[in-house]
């Protein structure tokens, strides 16, 4: 069963808004014969030009589904990002069962969506098509930022040199920058 807890910044969460989310986000438990116990994260923020954003975050045990979407009206935002969310699962069912068939695995991560339904596009297989090996250089997350500025990436991914582990910098869409800490378990 999926659960939703859903927050606002700037915007009152109304009864009417929060029983939009859950009818349009209930949807997706179409797609699976036994519904995950998941919690569904749904961010909801509105700026002062009356934009909205919403963000929707809902971890699985072998997936995570998200989806982000702005929009002048919140309702259309919320349609959007079911849209996003559905193409995801379509996406994942497939990538991921072929995976298991082609292992010789019977499983299904999402065993109740019909395979015919996902075009063509979506059944390419993901291609690399460049690969590249570097040496990560030990130092603080504001050289690493320095570093990924230099040459114009938007990420950049190093080792944190007082514990060690890799970590990543990137540039976010508000041109400031987020850090992933990542740790071995």
């Amino acid at each position: 069963m999926i659960r939703y807890e859903i927050h606002g910044e700037n915007i009152e969460v109304t009864e009417a808004i929060r029983h939009y989310i859950e009818e349009k986000l209930s949807k997706l438990e179409r797609y699976f014969t036994n519904v995950p116990d998941a919690n569904a994260h749904v961010k909801i923020k509105t700026y002062q030009d009356s934009r909205s954003k919403i963000e929707v975050t809902i971890p699985m045990k072998n997936v995570t589904l998200r989806a982000e979407e702005r929009h002048d009206d919140l309702y259309a935002a919320i349609d959007l990002i079911v849209e996003k969310l559905e193409r995801q699962v379509r996406k994942h069912k497939t990538k991921v069962n072929r995976k298991f068939r082609e292992k010789g695995i019977e499983k299904d991560v999402f065993p109740a969506f019909p395979e015919a339904e996902v075009d063509e596009e979506q059944e390419n297989e993901i291609e690399i098509i460049r690969s590249k090996q570097f040496d990560l250089k030990p130092m603080d997350s504001e050289e690493a930022v320095l570093q990924m500025n230099m040459l114009g990436h938007d990420f950049y991914i190093f080792n944190d040199a007082e514990t060690n582990d890799t970590n990543i910098v990137y540039r976010r869409k508000d041109g400031k920058y987020g850090l992933i800490e990542t740790s071995a378990e």
